[in-house]
């Protein structure tokens, strides 16, 4: 029970090497999720089962711990608990929490060699950048992965504004039950009526309606629901507005094909390089899904194959090597490039001097009559329209299913396609190769029945119509389950909120059939659109139940009723004077 300055006790496990000739470097992780099993003659199947079992061969020390509030540890937990740049006395965050169990551990821990590195995926990726803003002199090395950053923006619960329904409901209903006393056991999962997640949340109908299951004890839900703005309470949760003066190296990794947090991993890496230029800090992206990295070999994400165990090359060339030279001065560093990243498509790695990398040109793709995509701007007046009806929204997959699944981020669009409220737009056949890298911009010309709505924005490589993987492509015992020739693969897709659109913190109501500009960022991509293929975007007004409904009427969404939803005809215009297109980043040969 590792003390902490207000004089709370955070519950800590320690995997000490058996080895005491020589002293050892320690590697952390800080936890929501508990640092099970529980006994001192237990232990995690997680030494041996994921590529921890390297740091174990390799005899690190090993030390996970409860965060504060949370199972074990004593005190209250706090969601992505704000950061206090300028703390006084006994006042904490989780970066004061990391300081001061680095504190006991250097003292308490034998044989440790008095370096200190901090891991973790996800929410414990948050905990990973706090430990970094800590800055405790023995912290020499930090690797947030995957990292919770920004649930307004981006992330797991809210993209643009919207809220990500599915997640936020399904994490909440468990995560969010209170907690009075330390405990082993885990909270109770939502006993689920059916199976079909589209038909389940549709028929709950209005956010507010999720009260009858939330009641008033899961206290982040609840705030949730009174903070529809980015207000000052959202601002407070930015896990970038403290990363300033960082004096760890850090290792930012994510995943190009996250459900969750690919988001954090871009953002919190782009805002260390602008807040703190000083400090070593690198990026790594793979082809992979949330967490990916750490468990399997990385070759496949559902239909789409990558060529290699790039989970394997991860493990080794980048993430072992990164934490073996900080904390066991082994190596060299120069082995990493600035940014590692992964491109799909061509199934390739390159490296960067930064990111974005410096040999990108931004082009405008425009849409264009009959369904096209042209770096030409269109010279004829022309627009294109459908029905946005929240009662039949857009699914976010096909296939019915009860939990979010994680190969949507690649699955085929085609049956969406194929719907008369989504628009289609696409390229001729590509002459040549066309590679992507960095941040897409949507810049949408618009108007509406109604006085607010949603804008989905989907990047799709269509494969030729006679593609099929070569066999040394197909996983062994994995098979593939689509139809490959034309296969529309999602590359990037994106929400917004389109009250937001000139500002997060002051939302808008449009005017009905006023021509209106939406423009807005889409995370990073990494993909190369082969020749012979072909670039698609699609537009629509709802994804779901990966998003909540728009009402598509100007009122507070979480505390409307049923009835406040109604259909909006929604028009994309794509004319000289109203020319709505798709800035792309592409790099340059």
């Amino acid at each position: 029970m590792a003390p902490m300055r207000d004089g709370k006790k955070l519950f800590t496990c320690v995997y000490a090497p058996k080895n005491t000739t020589e002293k050892h470097p320690i590697l952390m992780v800080r936890t929501p999720y508990s640092c099970f099993p529980y006994g001192k003659d237990k232990f995690s199947s997680r030494l041996f089962t994921t590529h921890w079992a390297n740091y174990v061969k390799e005899n690190y020390i090993i030390v996970m711990q409860d965060v504060r509030g949370r199972y074990m540890s004593e005190g209250e937990f706090v969601d992505v608990r704000p950061f206090i740049e300028n703390k006084k006395g006994k006042e904490f965050d989780e970066a004061s929490d990391t300081y001061d169990a680095i504190e006991w551990m250097l003292k308490n821990i034998p044989n440790n060699n008095g370096n200190v590195g901090v891991f973790g995926i996800s929410y414990p990726g948050f905990y990973s950048t706090m430990a970094a803003l800590s800055n405790h002199p023995a912290l020499k090395a930090v690797s947030p992965q995957a990292p919770v950053t920004d649930w307004f923006l981006g992330d797991d619960f809210h993209h643009n504004g919207a809220f990500a329904m599915m997640d936020g409901f399904n994490f909440y209903y468990s995560f969010g039950q209170p907690r009075p006393k330390p405990t082993t056991l885990d909270e109770k999962r939502f006993a689920w009526p059916e199976y079909d997640n589209y038909n389940f949340y549709l028929k709950q109908g209005a956010l507010k309606n999720f009260k009858k299951y939330m009641g008033d004890s899961i206290i982040f839900w609840n705030e949730m629901m009174n903070h529809p703005n980015m207000d000052a309470w959202w601002k407070a949760r930015n896990a970038r507005s403290g990363c300033k003066n960082i004096k760890a190296a850090m290792l930012i990794v994510g995943g190009t094909f996250d459900a969750e947090d690919c988001y954090g991993a871009w953002n919190l890496y782009k805002a260390i390089e602008k807040q703190s230029p000083v400090t070593n800090n690198k990026l790594v992206m793979g082809p992979w899904s949330h967490g990916g990295w750490h468990r399997g070999s990385g070759n496949y994400l559902g239909n789409i194959r990558f060529g290699s165990k790039t989970s394997e090359y991860y493990q080794t060339n980048l993430e072992q090597p990164f934490f073996d030279f900080h904390l066991r001065n082994k190596g060299s560093e120069k082995t990493i490039a600035e940014a590692t990243i992964f491109f799909s498509g061509e199934n390739n790695w390159k490296t960067f001097e930064s990111w974005p990398p410096k040999t990108i040109e931004n082009k405008i793709i425009y849409f264009q009559k009959d369904q096209k995509l042209s770096f030409e701007k269109p010279v004829v007046a022309s627009s294109s329209k459908y029905v946005s009806d929240p009662n039949k929204p857009v699914p976010y997959a096909e296939h019915v299913h009860l939990q979010r699944t994680r190969e949507y981020m690649t699955d085929d669009q085609r049956f969406a396609g194929r719907r008369t409220d989504v628009l289609v737009f696409s390229t001729d056949i590509l002459t040549e190769d066309m590679t992507l890298a960095g941040s897409i911009i949507a810049d949408l010309k618009v108007s509406l029945s109604t006085s607010d709505a949603d804008f989905v924005v989907k990047v799709i490589d269509v494969f030729p119509d006679n593609f099929e993987y070569e066999d040394s492509y197909c996983c062994k015992g994995v098979k593939v389950e689509a139809e490959l020739g034309g296969y529309q693969m999602l590359v990037r897709g994106e929400i917004m909120r389109g009250k937001f659109r000139n500002s997060f913190e002051k939302p808008e109501a449009f005017t009905p059939n006023k021509i209106e500009t939406v423009k807005f960022e889409l995370p990073d991509v990494a993909h190369t659109f082969k020749k012979g293929h072909k670039l698609m975007i699609q537009l629509q007004s709802s994804w779901f139940p990966l998003f909540d409904r728009n009402p598509q009427q100007f009122i507070d969404i979480y505390k409307c009723d049923d009835k406040d939803f109604i259909s909006s005809e929604i028009q994309i215009f794509h004319q000289p004077d109203a020319a709505s297109g798709i800035v792309l980043p592409i790099l340059k040969k």
